[in-house]
């Protein structure tokens, strides 16, 4: 009877396996359906503004470790110096950029990944390959979940705290993911951007590259 109960699929175990997946396939395919016209003029306002370029892809790193495609509303222009590279990100952000970032309006893309499957709404963030090789063992275990949209580490500072800091927030959200845990980061999401705190959560815009951690 004993080791028949211990079989048994827990509530916490079932929402990580499939009931976390199928409230981000719906709520998903919901939020592009009621965000379709906002969505449209922003595509058609960044197009004008960016060249045609309305779109900003980029590879990520995604749950084990496995590689996809970010989809995110291009904020910044392809300006380069005398030399042919790129401006600092901070002097190529649009006016219109500006704005998306202030409201967290460039992520909206990012439920189409959501929808098929590549992220989750709430996980640690997707971060650039280049960025495995530096991962001490603790670290690396923020790959075992969907990287989502917004996150624990997000709603606790985003880039006003350390990578080390950023990758506890995002191990506790793995060791602890629950059906409690995400509605209390989807309020304080919903509060940040209502309060436009801590609104930049880009991994490239203000925050050193991660090179790894010292002692690990």
């Amino acid at each position: 009877m004993q080791s028949i109960e211990k079989e048994l699929p827990t509530a916490e175990n079932m929402y990580k396996s499939f009931i976390k997946r199928l409230i981000d396939f719906l709520a998903a395919l919901l939020g592009l359906i009621i965000i379709s016209p906002l969505l449209f003029v922003l595509i058609l306002v960044l197009a004008v503004s960016n060249n045609g370029k309305p779109f900003f892809y980029q590879s990520r790193t995604g749950k084990h470790g496995k590689l996809f495609t970010i989809v995110k509303l291009k904020t910044m222009n392809d300006k380069k110096d005398e030399n042919g590279d790129l401006l600092p990100a901070l002097e190529r952000v649009t006016k219109v950029g500006d704005f998306c970032r202030k409201y967290s309006l460039d992520e909206l893309p990012q439920l189409f990944n959501v929808f098929i499957g590549d992220m989750s709404l709430i996980g640690p963030r997707p971060l650039l390959p280049q960025y495995l090789e530096y991962y001490n063992e603790r670290q690396n275990r923020r790959h075992e979940v969907l990287p989502g949209i917004t996150g624990w580490a997000q709603v606790n500072g985003r880039n006003t705290i350390s990578w080390e800091q950023k990758f506890e927030y995002d191990v506790y959200y793995v060791e602890n993911v629950s059906f409690s845990l995400d509605v209390k980061i989807i309020l304080k999401t919903i509060d940040k951007v209502i309060n436009r705190a801590d609104i930049n959560n880009s991994e490239t815009l203000d925050m050193p590259e991660f090179t790894g951690t010292k002692d690990s």
